[in-house]
């Protein structure tokens, strides 16, 4: 996980998908330009795990 981009709580999402709390382990989906939500303790951050893939 280390090579991937970290999201802080209320941070905008750059790409709607799940997204992983790096340290509970909890995802929780987020839509692109949402703000991230929060965690439950401060420091923790979020890494996206599954961006959603859209058909056109």
């Amino acid at each position: 996980m280390s090579n991937k981009k970290r999201f802080n709580p209320g941070e905008k999402a750059p790409k709607s998908g799940q997204y992983k709390n790096t340290r509970t382990g909890n995802e929780v989906t987020v839509t692109r330009g949402e703000p991230m939500p929060p965690t439950p303790k401060k420091g923790q951050k979020y890494v996206i795990v599954d961006p959603t893939k859209h058909k056109r």
